[in-house]
């Protein structure tokens, strides 16, 4: 999903197993797509970039299947989280890092939108896409996956304290709450940006800052990412390891459950953490073909390819995001350990556009002063 940023997206759980910066994936396969590309007279480019922020991540079988059919090896640029890797594409625009940028989600948008750095692009099997995830008309990014940003609870902490967990927005400025959220920087975080977003949708352009000084009267910590505020002051969170934090409520995703079953040592049978479901806003991740690519036809076949049923399917176990294909099935984790969110907190992207950086400007005023 992100920073993204999130975004994480991107999404939160692969920031827990994410890989090298730079990563080279290939294997043999046929010449078709760099013939047709070739007829100009120039030799096609034998590899396709893909940019993306740093919880990008895929298997090496499903990366050599796209080389396998379309004789292009896929190289992974992992370039900070959502929003940064965003910021250093508006600043290289007409001359990318790549072809293909993955990972900017509906709360950045508008801002790669408005600066050019994408050019349109129909991919083929989008009409397997819901109309809801498209929300650029001219095409110029293709929604990729989708997952919701939810408040996560510590299960422990609060069957311990006998206290039941927190539901919804309201809860988490009633005093039985008291000094136990972690929340991200929003100018800084994508999930925090989410997080804000969402109390935004949920009280209105004026309510959100009086429901946001309730959450400062009531304790509420800021740290500056998701990597600070979900391993080190959440105490839901083992990783494997004993958990460093005291606080049993984090702003994370809607997918955490599953990643904590999967890497838990040892393995637990039903998830340690919980999802606040009327906490959560439902953040989408696009990829597009970069202004100035060096290879367009490898960004495009790129393209298709990741919104294949292939593809898709092997996303949530990779990135911990749900695919929006609709002819993709989820995994037996998902399915058996994640949270549906059947009502998140959504927003208009040219509501976004228009109150991103004032709200966030607002935000830091009233939070961090």
């Amino acid at each position: 999903m992100s920073t993204n940023p999130v975004s994480i997206k991107k999404a939160a759980a692969a920031a827990l197993v994410a890989a090298l910066g730079v990563t080279t994936l290939a294997a043999c396969g046929t010449d078709d797509v760099r013939e047709a590309a070739g007829k100009s007279g120039a030799p096609a480019p034998k590899t396709v970039t893909l940019v993306s922020h740093d919880s990008f991540n895929a298997s090496k079988a499903v990366l050599a299947e796209f080389t396998k059919q379309t004789g292009f090896t896929v190289k992974v640029l992992k370039s900070g989280d959502a929003g940064e890797a965003v910021n250093k594409e508006i600043l290289t625009k007409g001359s990318p890092q790549g072809d293909v940028f993955f990972g900017v989600d509906n709360t950045l948008l508008s801002r790669a939108l408005d600066n050019g750095i994408f050019v349109p692009y129909a991919a083929k099997g989008l009409d397997r896409v819901p109309a809801a995830y498209r929300l650029d008309k001219e095409q110029r990014v293709t929604p990729i996956d989708s997952g919701d940003i939810c408040v996560n609870y510590d299960k422990k902490y609060f069957a311990d304290k006998k206290l039941a967990p927190p539901v919804t927005f309201d809860d988490l400025a009633k005093p039985a709450y008291k000094n136990l959220l972690v929340v991200e920087n929003p100018e800084r975080s994508s999930p925090g940006l989410g997080f804000l977003l969402g109390t935004a949708a949920k009280y209105g352009d004026e309510g959100w800052q009086d429901y946001w000084t309730k959450l400062k009267a009531n304790g509420v910590k800021t740290v500056d990412s998701w990597e600070l505020a979900y391993n080190q002051e959440f105490s839901g969170s083992a990783g494997g390891k004993q958990a460093k934090g005291d606080r049993p409520l984090v702003v994370s995703y809607a997918s955490s459950p599953p990643v904590e079953v999967l890497y838990g040592e040892p393995q637990p049978k039903v998830a340690p953490t919980g999802v606040s479901t009327g906490t959560c806003f439902r953040q989408t991740e696009f990829a597009g073909l970069l202004n100035g690519a060096k290879n367009p036809e490898g960004g495009k076949a790129l393209i298709d390819f990741l919104i294949s049923k292939k593809f898709q399917e092997d996303m949530p176990l990779q990135m911990f995001v749900n695919p929006v294909a609709k002819d993709a099935a989820l995994p037996e984790l998902f399915t058996k350990h994640g949270v549906v969110v059947d009502e998140p907190e959504t927003m208009a992207p040219e509501k976004i556009a228009e109150k991103r950086d004032p709200w966030i400007q607002q935000w830091s005023s009233l939070v961090l002063k």
